[in-house]
């Protein structure tokens, strides 16, 4: 059975919600504030964590970073009252899988749940298939990328990157010179349970050209009119 984690400063709420998951068969633990969740999160494996940004003691987004950092695969759902545009970024970008405001559909959240794990499994699977690789970095035109430690270097210049942005410019790496177009990108980088516009696709492009592109002679990321996005090593900056 798939273990759950529920880090809720709502004990009614929570309470609530580990009933219903646990009549679909989860297991389900409840914490109540941000320090005794990230303890709980980190003392064991679990399947999946449900995080409230709005927590005493540590506040939720403190307790994602530090989740992501020490287990970066682990999948956390943010389920949130919090639900302006900046928030959703932010939680995004700092690494959580999806994002639900309450009041939520329950029926909705529990396929989110399953997605999530879906997902996971795909991730674990492919980390199984590439244990024997040694080598982490991906190198192009003078950009050095390491998936394990999550550092990018271009031209000895450290290049500091969001999660999803780290994450797009592997993607984007790993298929040159290929064109991947939006929702390629959408179902590899974002997840196939992400509900929203592909315009976002537009503006993490455009965050990742002001760090890896300009004011270097080598424009690595190209729009490919009505089709995509492509790396190309030698192509000049204008």
């Amino acid at each position: 059975m798939h273990t759950i984690l529920i880090i809720d400063g709502e004990e009614k709420a929570a309470e609530y919600l580990k009933q219903e998951l646990t009549r679909e068969g989860y297991i389900v633990e409840v914490a109540t504030n941000g320090r005794a969740g990230l303890e709980r999160a980190l003392q064991e494996k679990w399947d999946i964590i449900l995080l409230e940004i709005i927590l005493s003691e540590l506040n939720g987004m403190e307790v994602l970073r530090r989740v992501k950092k020490a287990a970066p695969v682990m999948p956390v759902i943010i389920v949130t009252t919090r639900n302006e545009t900046s928030d959703i970024i932010s939680g995004l970008d700092n690494g959580a899988n999806d994002y639900v405001t309450k009041p939520y559909n329950t029926d909705e959240l529990f396929a989110r749940i399953r997605a999530s794990l879906r997902n996971r499994m795909l991730i674990e699977l492919m980390i199984d298939s590439t244990m024997n690789l040694t080598d982490d970095r991906l190198i192009v035109a003078g950009l050095s990328l390491n998936r394990k430690t999550r550092e990018v270097v271009r031209d000895c210049r450290p290049i500091e990157l969001t999660m999803k942005e780290f994450d797009l410019l592997v993607y984007l790496i790993e298929n040159k010179p290929n064109v991947v177009s939006r929702e390629q990108i959408i179902q590899q980088v974002w997840g196939y349970d992400f509900v929203g516009d592909t315009n976002i696709v537009d503006v993490y492009i455009r965050y990742l050209r002001k760090k890896v592109d300009y004011s270097f002679k080598t424009s690595l990321i190209q729009t490919i009119r009505g089709v995509g996005y492509s790396i190309q090593e030698e192509t000049s900056s204008s």
